[in-house]
């Protein structure tokens, strides 16, 4: 496989237009709790899903088009010097992970493996398909990939409907094995997970779960999930979301231990990615609490979502409540960016994707 590699000045990523409003300007009307700040860090056409390599400067950025994008900040002091396009011709490359000198892109249908030394690369880079077995299929299609603490590849495969029986490898989190390439189940149930990462004391997983639409404006609710072992039911297609069952499948019996979120969220906000914070930028009772992008509904008469919410955990890694981190992105039910991905830099800033406006946000700490 042959992965043709194009590289553009920066300021056409930079500085490219958004379409409702200067994002620059837009920015300022984000609410933050006190002593925080959010600026523009990068402009990246269709920003979705976050990978940084902090032993390189670089942050790859999945998309839902066919293109994947490198952020270079070369001196690490949180301005990005450069922005370009390292991959294009793949299918929905939506899920970007890094590990050991390479950049692991889930795509609809397979997942691949680059190469990646000096940014940008002179040429091309020659990718290798470590398994191309997953649905190819569109609905839900666009995948999220994380590397847990055993070193394995863990990839969310969303169900290709809005309700409905699962089947192969739909609805569910596959986990590779980093040597063969062999995946197996570690949960199932799921309707579409666009986010996950590990506790970093636990090491579990946890993981966001969108609910199912045309079932009412307040009903059902997303999800954070908590599996904390392979082989657990999160109660997909049974229930739509939260504790609502769906009406296709409400006369028959969930699986038994079928497992309930650890926190709901409101109906229709779609949580995506989820970062747990381990810096030392923000205060010191934000480490080991996680952030979820909620990118916002199109599923209710009046629209929710659009913000970034903060997880409150306790000391054993149990997760407590959920409050509102950053907002400010839907204004008098009109949305002018949409967050995707959550995302904690080398110095211990937040990133925040917005793939509406195509943005990359930097948040910082200074203080009250």
């Amino acid at each position: 496989m042959r992965l043709s590699l194009t590289s553009f000045l920066a300021a056409t990523l930079l500085l490219a237009g958004c379409a409702h409003a200067d994002v620059n300007d837009a920015a300022k009307r984000i609410r933050l709790p006190d002593g925080f700040s959010i600026d523009v860090w990068a402009r990246v056409p269709g920003a979705r899903s976050l990978a940084v390599a902090s032993e390189t400067g670089t942050v790859f950025v999945g998309t839902r088009d066919e293109r994947v994008f490198a952020v270079v900040d070369r001196d690490r002091d949180g301005t990005a010097d450069d922005a370009f396009q390292i991959a294009s011709g793949l299918k929905v490359p939506n899920g970007v992970a890094w590990r050991d000198g390479h950049l692991y892109i889930a795509e609809q249908h397979r997942l691949i493996r680059l190469p990646v030394g000096d940014l940008p690369p002179p040429g091309r880079l020659t990718g290798e398909v470590l398994f191309d077995g997953l649905p190819d299929r569109r609905w839900h299609g666009w995948r999220y990939a994380a590397f847990g603490p055993d070193g394995h590849l863990h990839l969310a495969v969303g169900a290709a409907c809005n309700v409905c029986a699962l089947v192969g490898h739909e609805g569910s989190i596959l986990r590779f094995d980093p040597v063969t390439w062999t995946p197996e189940v570690f949960a199932t149930g799921i309707r579409n997970s666009v986010g996950l990462d590990f506790h970093p004391t636990t090491g579990d997983l946890f993981f966001t779960d969108n609910g199912a639409d045309w079932m009412g404006d307040d009903v059902p609710n997303d999800e954070l999930n908590h599996a904390p072992e392979a082989g657990l039911h999160f109660g997909f297609p049974y229930f739509g979301g939260g504790v609502h069952r769906t009406d296709d499948f409400a006369d028959q019996t969930p699986p038994a231990g079928t497992r309930a979120p650890v926190i709901a969220f409101n109906a229709h906000v779609a949580a995506l990615g989820i970062r747990f914070y381990t810096g030392d930028r923000f205060p010191a009772d934000y480490v080991n609490d996680a952030f979820v992008a909620q990118h916002g509904s199109w599923n209710r008469s009046e629209p929710d979502g659009y913000r970034v919410m903060r997880i409150r955990f306790d000391a054993t890694g149990k997760p407590l409540s959920r409050e509102v981190f950053a907002d400010g992105w839907l204004i008098d039910g009109e949305a002018w960016g949409r967050p995707v991905d959550v995302a904690q830099l080398w110095d211990g800033t937040l990133l925040v994707s917005d793939d509406a406006s195509g943005t990359i946000y930097r948040i910082d700490y200074a203080g009250p």
